[in-house]
């Protein structure tokens, strides 16, 4: 089953690549599967400097088609202490190809930008990959197994895309993410961030225990956007990242699209990729987040589901506008609220909404039984976080019976 796989590297924009690319070029150099893979990048506001430099980290680490011998199980490719192991003897050739932007056109632009490159070029799988990320020498070859299980079950869809096990860099035994999950209410999170690997962590779902969440595979709500391998064929039919969103909760979107087409998100629990994962409180960050999560729910859910969270939903938004006031992001609160008022923003959403909703093979009773009521996220703790969480959750217990649609 050697089938050709695209490697996507995050966009490169200002000095990205100088801190990530070399660490990140080096662990895919490594990687033992057997089959051609290609790197594709973007350079968002390139220029000769910036460009230059990529090209020069990809061309040196010849990061390219044959793979290295495959190392025995359980081997990680890393030293101690997070340092690689000496380069490898050069490979006789380089595929990788450089997509320049003039602007910086956004993360889910500059990973589309890459994708249909890929695409034209006839690759089979499309690894998504944070430059930030470091793969273990086997993650590539696990990942492609988890889509492509021997004994497939014999309900549900086919699996559209899967996702590595994320732990953080450095600290190797502690999870960035095992899966994404959605509230109800949009907002996205990584599921056992900061827990000791193998140890008790937040479980938004009751009909999943310790032994589901650290399974060989098992089904997520949405892959993170860090590590996560796609079939060409479920990009072909649900389309790629939405790019109104700019950045963040680009990848919400594209995995509730694969499970609304009838398609299904799982974790590789034996591929596992490094993350240098740093949170950061920039009120960029709180405008694309907040207005992304909104945007994501009028697009994916059914109507009749959004009338049904409609009351509770608009308490919450009291709730977080006074959470933003508090918090010095009030403006961006106000800037999300200006977003939709906007009859040209309102266009396009109803326009994907529509696009959206014709691709629905699947009810939404099947997708919401992997969201949450909860949000389980360590850096944003705090009381009014635990008082929401359990007022939340139990209108939601009440809310998915009364979904049948």
């Amino acid at each position: 089953m050697n089938k050709k796989i695209a490697i996507i590297i995050s966009p490169n924009y200002k000095d990205y690549a100088r801190k990530y690319l070399a660490e990140c070029a080096a662990s895919i150099r490594k990687q033992d599967y057997a089959g051609e893979m290609k790197i594709f990048i973007t350079d968002n506001e390139s220029t000769e400097e910036s460009y230059g430099y990529v090209r020069s980290v990809l061309s040196e680490e010849k990061t390219s088609l044959t793979p290295p011998p495959r190392q025995a199980e359980g081997e990680t490719g890393l030293l101690k202490g997070g340092k690689m192991q000496p380069p490898l003897p050069p490979l006789p050739e380089r595929q990788y190809e450089i997509a320049r932007n003039k602007n910086n056109d956004g993360f889910a632009k500059g990973n589309n930008d890459a994708i249909k490159k890929a695409l034209e070029q006839a690759f089979d799988y499309v690894f998504c990959l944070n430059m930030d990320a470091v793969l273990e020498s086997n993650c590539v070859r696990k990942m492609m197994e988890a889509v492509n299980p021997p004994d497939p079950p014999l309900e549900g869809g086919q699996i559209g895309a899967a996702q590595a096990r994320l732990m953080l860099y450095d600290n190797r035994n502690k999870i960035n993410s095992l899966g994404n999950v959605t509230h109800i209410f949009g907002f996205g999170y990584a599921l056992g961030y900061g827990e000791e690997y193998g140890g008790p962590h937040p479980n938004p779902r009751p009909d999943i225990g310790l032994a589901g969440l650290l399974s060989k595979e098992r089904e997520i709500c949405y892959p993170s956007g860090a590590a996560v391998l796609f079939t060409a064929e479920v990009l072909k039919k649900v389309g790629l990242f939405d790019e109104e969103f700019w950045m963040y909760n680009e990848d919400q979107d594209l995995g509730w699209r694969i499970w609304l087409a009838g398609y299904r998100c799982v974790l590789a629990n034996d591929a596992v990729a490094y993350h240098k994962y740093e949170f950061s409180r920039s009120l960029k960050k709180y405008y694309f987040m907040d207005r992304n999560r909104i945007m994501a729910m009028l697009k994916n859910y059914h109507l009749l589901t959004l009338i049904l969270i409609s009351p509770a939903f608009i308490v919450m938004e009291l709730g977080l506008l006074f959470f933003a006031a508090r918090g010095g992001w009030f403006k961006e609160k106000f800037k999300v609220y200006k977003y939709f008022l906007s009859l040209k923003n309102w266009r396009y959403i109803l326009k994907v909404r529509k696009q959206v909703q014709g691709l629905r093979r699947v009810k939404d009773r099947e997708i919401v039984r992997l969201f949450s009521g909860k949000i389980w996220y360590q850096e944003i703790d705090s009381q009014q976080l635990k008082i929401s969480n359990v007022i939340f959750n139990a209108y939601w217990r009440v809310a998915k019976v009364l979904i049948r649609w």
